[in-house]
């Protein structure tokens, strides 16, 4: 059974910088595009980042230059370092393989970002 754990999430001032995290219980990890999504109250989900399994990265235009996603591979783990953060950054952030599979959502971590 796959399980999807982000963690890191909380209040923060414009500006200022959150490490999310997510442990990821699949099979293959390493194999897998991961991806971090975003939701905000009254849209729709969307990808911000993702990171393939040789390491290559994509990120949407929004975010590009502030959010960096990584992994670790021997931890099952997918980072995002998200710097300069924006109010319009607050949401809730998942990860999730890509294309993203509806059973493999968790719960996510709430992102805010607010003076």
């Amino acid at each position: 059974q796959v399980q999807l754990v982000e963690s890191g999430g909380g209040l923060v001032q414009p500006g200022g910088s959150l490490r999310l995290s997510c442990a990821a219980s699949i099979s293959a990890f390493s194999s897998k595009t991961m991806g971090w999504y975003r939701q905000a109250p009254g849209k729709q989900r969307e990808l911000v980042a993702l990171i393939g399994s040789s390491g290559g990265t994509n990120g949407a235009d929004s975010v590009k230059g502030r959010f960096t996603i990584s992994r670790d591979n021997a931890k099952s783990t997918v980072y995002l370092q998200m710097n300069s953060l924006k109010p319009e950054d607050t949401a809730v952030y998942y990860c999730n393989i890509v294309p993203a599979v509806r059973n493999y959502w968790g719960q996510g971590t709430q992102v805010t970002v607010s003076s």
